[in-house]
């Protein structure tokens, strides 16, 4: 294992359209990447995620999958969360099923990935700062390299939570909104930072839904079943350089695989 890690970060995953792409995709890009984590609280049908889809998604070269404020929509959470490399954030109440931190090991080098719930427009959840900010100790006994996934509405959240973990933590990767953001950067010479790295889905869509589904839900102000779209499906995400003897992060950069060009 190098002592420069190189990570790919994608954003959630929307439905099937989603997962077949990756299937196609993952595989070519393995052998390119230490570790590949994702997104996975809308793997399964668009909101949630199950044993059936995760394992479809693990099988085809992904490392871990993180979660958000969708991941126990579906009954088979329970089940995903005690048997798979699979998060919920870790900002959830103490006796919630699951684990909102894990540590990958691969080789000589171990991966630390954390999950966490913003609070601005969303289910209440537990103070991320200070929840990240009490594990940060003990991480470190395990590894210096700590990516987290802050799944959260508000640009506010994502940034004020980046500038407060610069120097402890390797990565602050923002998900949930499906809208990749242009302010990737190094913060402090040390930690990642983007505001939200996108999705993996239909780019000819609202957020992974048809488009005309949407457009007619705010035409109407009617209750709508916002069907996945499935035309254009793309992955969006970050690749990462990351030190592994110090945590470090080296480089931070958008990528974006589209489906037609493979």
């Amino acid at each position: 294992m190098p002592n420069n890690l190189k990570i790919l970060f994608l954003g959630d995953i929307v439905g099937k359209p989603a997962r077949r792409y990756l299937q196609e995709l993952i595989p070519k890009l393995r052998k390119e990447y230490d570790f590949i984590i994702a997104n996975g609280e809308n793997a399964a049908g668009g909101s949630g995620l199950t044993e059936k889809t995760a394992q479809e998604l693990f099988a085809c070269g992904i490392d871990v999958l993180s979660g958000g404020d969708h991941t126990f929509k579906k009954r088979e959470a329970l089940a995903v969360l005690e048997r798979e490399d699979v998060l919920r954030p870790l900002n959830f109440p103490p006796s919630t099923p699951g684990r909102g931190l894990l540590i990958k090991e691969k080789g000589s080098v171990k991966l630390a990935v954390v999950n966490l719930l913003g609070r601005v427009f969303l289910p209440p959840a537990d103070c991320p700062f200070r929840t990240i900010d009490r594990v940060i100790p003990e991480i470190k006994k395990e590894t210096p390299v700590i990516m987290v996934d802050f799944h959260a509405e508000a640009t506010s959240e994502k940034l004020a939570l980046g500038y407060f973990l610069a120097g402890k933590v390797s990565a602050v990767l923002g998900t949930h909104t499906h809208i990749p953001t242009a302010d990737a950067r190094i913060i402090d010479g040390y930690t990642a930072y983007i505001t939200d790295v996108g999705m993996t889905g239909s780019f000819d869509s609202v957020l992974g839904r048809r488009k005309e589904d949407i457009i007619e839900r705010f035409l109407t102000n009617l209750p709508q079943r916002f069907n996945l779209a499935e035309e254009n499906v793309r992955a969006q995400g970050v690749v990462l350089e990351i030190d592994s003897s110090s945590g470090r992060a080296l480089k931070i950069e958008r990528v974006e695989f589209c489906q037609d060009e493979l």
